[in-house]
């Protein structure tokens, strides 16, 4: 059987719920700036997931395709108008290859963490560039690790906090392993759900990069193309395949 790790069943039949990620007014600047991104070639999303942006992307006329591990994210796609239509692979998108090359690849919301060594972050990184053209591009969205906000000595840092949903981000500053940890009240009755990452530099990432065969062409810090200052909570970047 196949092992859909975190984003099971549960998770994805609620993953387009958060209007954080899946609004209108959310999605709308990030497919703009892939469609610009794009210049009328082809598109690969890694942790294609749902179809949030694949989808409104593949409507602007982008041939997108995806990879994806998690076959439970995948139904989810199908299931919307027009996912039946767009190639999804199945498998981890720091190793799987798909055919062609493509002008844009792209990894949204963090999901660079998932992958929770150094070692698997590299080959992500390079398996973006086998599958990008000359002069391709490779977008990564990532949020800075926050631990301006933790004081010495401490690993926690509170994210979430409303009637029916707790987060607390647990951070271990030797390693860069974290876990989101997450308290939700569904039916009455509380659920814990505890996801493993490995938070990343911007500077490390540009390296990750120039070991791929690729160098940096922009950095901002949001989808609207906003300046990334010492106080950006994230940063979209994108790095060229010379």
């Amino acid at each position: 059987m196949h092992d859909d790790g975190i984003f099971d069943e549960a998770v994805a039949a609620t993953y387009d719920n958060d209007d954080a990620i899946s609004a209108p007014e959310v999605v709308d600047p990030i497919v703009d700036l892939l469609v610009e991104l794009a210049d009328g070639g082809r598109a690969l999303e890694f942790a294609i997931g749902t179809g949030r942006l694949a989808l409104p992307l593949s409507a602007r006329g982008v041939d997108v395709e995806g990879i994806e591990l998690s076959r439970a994210m995948v139904s989810r796609l199908r299931a919307k108008r027009g996912g039946e239509r767009l190639p999804v692979a199945i498998g981890d998108m720091a190793t799987i290859r798909t055919e062609g090359e493509f002008s844009l690849v792209y990894l949204a919301f963090n999901t660079i963490n998932n992958l929770t060594t150094q070692d698997a972050q590299v080959a992500c990184f390079q398996n973006a560039a086998a599958h990008l053209k000359p002069g391709g591009v490779f977008l990564v969205e990532v949020g800075v690790p926050p631990l301006q906000r933790l004081p010495v000595g401490e690993r926690l840092v509170a994210f979430a906090c409303s009637d029916t949903h707790w987060g607390i981000d647990e951070f271990d500053v030797v390693t860069q392993e974290f876990s989101s940890h997450h308290i939700q009240l569904r039916d009455g009755e509380a659920q814990k759900l505890s996801v493993p990452f490995r938070y990343v530099w911007p500077a490390e990432l540009d390296l990750m990069a120039r070991l791929a065969g690729m160098t940096l062409k922009h950095r901002w810090g949001g989808w609207k193309k906003q300046p990334f200052t010492s106080v950006s909570r994230k940063h979209v970047s994108v790095w060229q395949k010379l």
